[in-house]
């Protein structure tokens, strides 16, 4: 199949269009999932099995459980991958990946994440996966790339069975199927306890078998073809360096399945929010506009509760100087002998300071109070 295909249309084409596919299945089910690492990361600081970290554990279950079944199978075989053939970097992994969590907490969002976002109409998250290519460009062959190479220098391991964890304990394919069963059934638990849609958990299952095509689409197309074809998978770093500086730098075009998962993730997230009409323009201002309607509110709050006050201190003020007119005159009927004289108004209070005067005085007067 793979033989007619690469005879009609191209080994580069091909592998493009494979990208493609792969990267808008990603990403219109990553859309739908809410696929996120950094929301995964924060519930599991906060001690909080939710629904976030429910949907990592499942795909990165799904992944990890499908590519062992296919190598159980015969069908795929990652040894030749980059991840594991080549030698590797410690330092650079513990370093990098320092810096990667503290970003995207920073950034509000993994790089799969801002490129997800970007298509719904996410402006900030576009700008942030703009710094981020251009960050990884120069790392790759810019500014940073010195001082890339020196941390990964730092503390270097030889490529083959060293980079195997599992194949360091003596274990294989096996008791890999085993540890993401594990991690799937992890997954399951807290999307039952956080009541995870079954829709939602689907979504996330699909996400990861994304990362599984991509494997074994690039395997089936290096068995395929005479060509050197790279064994990988979903990847977000390289292709959007690679993507940048396509744009930006260069005339001519080649194909290949890294150019393939950029543009497909995009189109997938954008077909996945129009679809469930959440495509909605966002942006920086939208947080400023909140602020100063915040700030607006308080003020407005702030002078209904001072006017608030103000009408009872002027109230209980109007209230005091009639208790006081009223004593005044009371003491002044008493000074003029008209004691016996009904008061013309009714007297509200019958406890009032007078009243209480007059009693300890010992004078008696008569007062016909209407309450």
């Amino acid at each position: 199949m793979l033989t007619r295909l690469i005879d009609l249309l191209g080994e580069d084409r091909l592998s493009w269009l494979g990208g493609l596919l792969v990267g808008g299945v990603f990403g219109f089910f990553a859309q739908r999932s809410r696929f996120c690492l950094r929301a995964a990361a924060v519930e599991f600081s906060r001690g909080e099995g939710g629904p976030r970290l429910a949907v990592w554990l499942l795909t990165f279950a799904a992944a990890l459980v499908g590519t062992q079944a296919f190598v159980a199978l015969g069908l795929l075989d990652v040894s030749e991958a980059r991840q594991l053939a080549q030698q590797g970097s410690i330092s650079g992994a513990l370093v990098g990946g320092m810096m990667f969590g503290c970003g995207m907490i920073l950034a509000r969002g993994c790089a799969s994440r801002l490129l997800v976002l970007s298509a719904n109409g996410n402006l900030r998250a576009l700008l942030s996966g703009l710094v981020f290519a251009v960050t990884a460009q120069a790392s790759y062959r810019g500014l940073l790339s010195p001082a890339r190479e020196w941390v990964t220098n730092l503390w270097l391991v030889d490529g083959g069975p060293s980079r195997d964890i599992m194949a360091a304990f003596g274990g294989g394919t096996p008791e890999k199927l085993a540890f993401g069963g594990l991690w799937l059934i992890a997954g399951l638990t807290f999307a039952f306890r956080s009541h995870l849609p079954r829709r939602l958990i689907f979504a996330a299952l699909a996400t990861g078998v994304a990362v599984v095509a991509g494997w074994l689409f690039t395997y089936q197309l290096s068995q395929a073809s005479f060509a050197p074809v790279t064994l990988k998978s979903l990847t977000f770093s390289g292709p959007s360096a690679e993507l940048l500086m396509l744009v930006l730098n260069s005339s001519q075009i080649r194909l290949g399945f890294d150019l393939g998962i950029i543009p497909g993730v995009f189109l997938g997230s954008f077909v996945a929010a129009a679809s469930a009409h959440e495509l909605k323009l966002e942006g920086f201002f939208r947080r400023a506009r909140h602020a100063a309607l915040s700030a607006r509110r308080g003020a407005d709050g702030f002078r209904r509760d001072a006017r608030r006050r103000l009408r009872g201190r002027r109230g209980r003020d109007r209230r005091l100087d009639i208790r006081a007119h009223r004593l005044a005159r009371a003491r002044r009927h008493v000074a003029r002998g008209w004691a016996h004289r009904p008061l013309r108004r009714p007297c509200r209070y019958a406890t009032t300071a007078a009243g209480r005067w007059l009693a300890r005085s010992g004078r008696v007067i008569r007062y016909f109070m209407v309450c």
